[in-house]
């Protein structure tokens, strides 16, 4: 896990190191060592920053949120029950035996989220091994990820050396694409999420809903998975805007609309779609593909393996119609 950490870090701070290494000040250029240090000193101020203001809110509303949830499975619940009644004026609803299958929804909430409070207080034990990951990971990634930064530029040189001399400089150009492929998809995204968790968390704001904080994370991490991640994203502050009033249900779907419109008009072009250059239908379904073969981690994994793959293949047809000529 902090391998693959510190690799996603990598790639996406890699450009950054670049581009500090090309700052001159007074004729004086930056080294490697001292972009690196400069990039640490940034990052350890936002940490700074997230751990005094963001996470503790994050918690709290998060804390709410899990203490508030079975009364809005109630009030869902309640709000159904009163949809169904009303529509049981109707003969052919009254042909539908929904009152068996809202019985069933109530039954099967009411066990679920006794199970939740019974794993809760039985799971003192996971908690201690999921802090000791936690801790791991927050003592060796930034460690491995320093010396990725500060001497990754060096690996592709070694690799030339370990192929013959005629191939070297394509293993290099080669290697150079994939590695640009790469950072200009994590970059791209990372930008991408959190445009949509900022703005979601903005326009819940305005509207007035609760948990805006933890609304906003949700949408923008759930951005990470293209098309189909705004639909996940959205659900949690549907089930809460139904609680609320039918007002906020709507005013909820305007601003995620508003968003995506702006994210996907906008945003994902030209951080995104520019640099992949992959058609949306071919990213929906390598998303189908992906996600039936590997699940989640193929939906998130999918599409930048694919950007890399087609790198590759572009390389070798340009190879061969070189040599053809």
């Amino acid at each position: 896990m902090p391998i693959i950490i510190s690799g996603f870090l990598f790639y996406l701070f890699n450009p950054v190191i670049k581009f500090l290494m090309k700052v001159k000040i007074k004729k004086f250029g930056i080294s490697r060592t001292g972009a690196v240090a400069i990039l640490f000193l940034f990052l350890a101020v936002v940490l700074v920053a997230l751990v005094g203001y963001l996470i503790p809110r994050l918690m709290t509303q998060l804390g709410q949120l899990v203490t508030n949830i079975p009364g809005y499975a109630k009030a869902v619940t309640d709000s159904s029950t009163d949809t169904f009644n009303h529509l049981n004026n109707y003969a052919w609803f009254k042909e539908i035996d929904f009152n068996s299958y809202l019985k069933q929804f109530e039954n099967s909430m009411g066990t679920y989220f006794q199970s939740i409070a019974t794993n809760l207080t039985n799971s003192i034990g996971s908690m201690i091994g999921v802090a000791t990951t936690v801790t791991i990971v927050a003592l060796t990634v930034p460690v491995m990820l320093f010396y990725m930064l500060k001497d990754g530029h060096k690996l592709v040189p070694t690799l030339k050396k370990l192929v013959p001399e005629k191939h070297g400089d394509e293993l290099v150009e080669l290697l150079g694409r994939m590695g640009d492929t790469i950072s200009a998809y994590i970059g791209g995204q990372a930008i991408e999420c959190l445009f949509v968790g900022v703005f979601t968390a903005i326009g819940y704001s305005i509207i007035g809903m609760p948990y805006i904080l933890l609304l906003g994370v949700m949408a923008g991490l759930a951005n990470v998975i293209p098309y189909i991640g705004p639909y996940i994203g959205i659900f949690p502050a549907l089930i809460i805007a139904v609680t609320q009033s039918t007002q906020m249900i709507v005013f909820v779907i305007i601003v995620v609309l508003i968003v995506q419109q702006i994210d996907g008009n906008f945003v994902y072009p030209n951080v995104i779609g520019k640099s992949l250059n992959i058609h949306p239908l071919t990213i929906i379904v390598l998303l189908l593909v992906a996600g039936n073969i590997a699940g989640l981690p193929g939906m998130i994994l999918g599409i930048p393996l694919y950007a890399v793959i087609k790198v590759v293949v572009q390389y070798f047809f340009e190879i061969r119609r070189l040599q053809e000529k």
